[in-house]
């Protein structure tokens, strides 16, 4: 899949803070453009949330970051638009009632709306349900689903989904946009070891593609720049021992931000907007 080149990641002594003391604290990274990043650690120890904040959706206490030469948290929104999230409880989940062709065709509406230029946006119908079905094919193809070998093809349900495609299926719902940096929660959850080696090469090859990758895990592969969260010392490694088992009992971290507003900006208002629109073009209420 032709991508645009990946966000350089680095952050020094970056910690977020909320009320009940620090999700995570002195955080120090340093990965290029088209690595994989793996974030390192048990549930609960803030893995979650440091994913949110590299990615510009939760609001650091201090320390500094930058995602492609965006500063954050002074440019947060810049970078949620160059970054996209994969499965991450409660604030990327797939709805289990929609089939897979729905939420392609969901995600493909909502790209157009918001990514395409004007020019885009006035060309004939033809040509853009043909540029969204090119989109979206080359997603597929790089998160290594093919919906012909599901049980009722582009039909069968989320809910009908193996754990392993629909982890394929987020990846490629986050492709459709080309991001420079893609984040996946809890990668190798409830997975045997043949599939989480499997999921660690669909990443892998991502990231081989020019997408940077970012990815919670309780272990991580050999050869990934490791972020540890539960260690005082949390400079970045590379990580050289084999994937093991993961804990099959790890829980989600919740994903709302420890010191979130309730209020939402003008862009998320646009955005709430311009998602019921295109839910009401699939379907979807």
């Amino acid at each position: 899949m032709d991508s645009p080149h990946g966000a350089a990641v680095t952050a020094e002594d970056f910690g977020l803070k909320g009320p009940r003391g620090w999700a995570f604290r002195g955080v120090r990274l340093d990965a290029p453009p088209g690595a994989l990043v793996a974030i390192e650690g048990p549930s609960g120890s803030g893995r979650t949330c440091l994913l949110l904040a590299l990615t510009g959706r939760m609001r650091p206490s201090e320390g500094r970051a930058e995602v492609g030469g965006l500063r954050l948290p002074r440019q947060m929104a810049a970078v949620r638009r160059i970054s996209a999230l994969g499965p991450v409880p409660g604030v990327s989940e797939l709805d289990p009632a929609f089939t897979v062709a729905e939420h392609l065709r969901e995600r493909a509406l909502l790209q157009r709306r918001y990514d395409g230029s004007l020019r885009a946006l006035l060309r004939p119908r033809a040509e853009r349900t043909a540029a969204a079905r090119n989109r979206i094919e080359a997603a597929l193809e790089a998160a290594g689903l093919d919906p012909a070998t599901l049980p009722k093809a582009e039909r069968t349900s989320v809910r009908d989904l193996e754990r392993l495609e629909a982890l394929r299926l987020s990846v490629a719902l986050a492709l459709i946009g080309r991001p420079r940096l893609l984040a996946v929660d809890d990668t190798d959850l409830k997975l045997s070891d043949a599939e989480r080696a499997e999921a660690w090469g669909l990443l892998r090859s991502v990231a081989d593609g020019g997408t940077t990758v970012l990815a919670v895990c309780s272990q991580a592969p050999g050869g990934a720049i490791t972020v540890r969260t539960d260690n005082t010392d949390n400079t970045a490694t590379t990580a050289t021992e084999d994937i093991t088992a993961a804990d099959a009992t790890d829980a989600s971290e919740p994903a709302q931000a420890p010191e979130a507003t309730a209020e939402k900006t003008t862009d998320e208002k646009t955005t709430d907007e311009g998602t019921a629109d295109a839910f009401a073009e699939t379907g979807r209420a």
